[in-house]
């Protein structure tokens, strides 16, 4: 079998396309996506009288004349993987003044998202018979699960064993340790490798199949990402990178030697390392540019056959 992985999209919906059609571009049967699909922030498109609008996209102000200009900065918008939202500078006023206002328009926007994926995956491969994996990141809201749960042809397998084929198996989690961001799934190391453990233990054959965790093994090269300052800004001009991977996904990966890691959490963290039997990937990100990493793999009965990493 033949099987397409790619991972933290953060709401970039172009991504989100190439990742559904990478059936049919790459010719493979199934398709993995490894976890962070929501995106970080709302994007207001401002009314301003006379058809024109004023919207601020990374740091950069323009004057939108007409809803033309409007409809085509919405899809920039959710391109580079954020939420637009039309709106007036009344209703902009309502929600900076209101607690916990933007936090639930926030989460409208992202569950609109999920569900207009969701759509576009059922139209897509319908008929394909293409299977297609997702499993919620560290950043991803719990809402959203609902959501996926009601598609047709995506299918949520965050704590379960999948059979892949008649040799192999995956087992997936999205969770991650901590991280400075207290985000949605997250925990200490020794709750995540109990987590891990337990799906472990639903597997036939832990050192036969894949592990598709979000967290990267911690001082595996796929888990660099740049030092950070108290302030959680990039220390030394982001030229320094440090390990930030688990700890508890390194020890399970050690301990049962599966053959194959899936991996994603840290963008920068783009590379291939070998531990004993083990395979490990980590595509790596940059949804913000429209761009899809990810990887095409080949697994033959109780082993890997090719492996490419790919751009598009």
């Amino acid at each position: 079998m033949k099987l397409y992985f790619a991972t933290d999209v953060h709401g970039s919906e172009i991504c989100w396309k190439k990742f559904i059609n990478a059936s049919k571009f790459y010719e493979v049967d199934t398709l993995i996506l490894g976890g962070d699909m929501t995106g970080k922030a709302i994007v207001p498109i401002i009314a301003q009288g006379h058809d024109k609008y004023k919207v601020t996209l990374l740091e950069q102000e323009t004057i939108l004349d007409g809803r033309d200009e409007v409809e085509k900065m919405v899809q920039t918008i959710q391109n580079r993987g954020y939420y637009p939202y039309v709106t007036e500078p009344d209703e902009v006023a309502s929600i900076s003044s209101t607690p916990g206002k933007s936090d639930e328009l926030f989460l409208v926007q992202a569950l609109k998202s999920v569900q207009r994926w969701m759509d576009y995956a059922d139209t897509k491969l319908a008929g394909t018979g293409v299977r297609c994996y997702v499993c919620p990141g560290n950043d991803d809201m719990f809402q959203i699960d609902a959501v996926i749960a009601a598609s047709k042809y995506i299918e949520n397998v965050e704590g379960r064993v999948i059979e892949l084929d008649e040799y192999h198996e995956m087992i997936s989690s999205g969770w991650s340790n901590p991280t400075p961001w207290d985000t949605h799934r997250e925990e200490p190391e020794e709750a995540l490798q109990r987590r891990i453990q337990a799906i472990i233990s639903q597997a036939r054959d832990a050192s036969n199949a894949v592990f598709n965790l979000h967290a990267p093994p911690y001082g595996s090269g796929l888990d660099e990402a740049p030092e950070l300052t108290k302030d959680l800004r990039p220390a030394y001009a982001g030229r320094s990178l440090v390990p930030v991977g688990s700890q508890a996904v390194m020890a399970i990966i050690e301990k049962y030697q599966p053959l194959l890691g899936l991996f994603g959490h840290i963008h920068e963290g783009k590379g291939t390392r070998k531990y004993k039997k083990t395979l490990c990937i980590n595509p790596g990100s940059m949804y913000e540019q429209g761009i899809l990493h990810g990887v095409v793999i080949e697994l033959k009965p109780k082993k890997i056959g090719s492996y490419l990493l790919t751009t598009g």
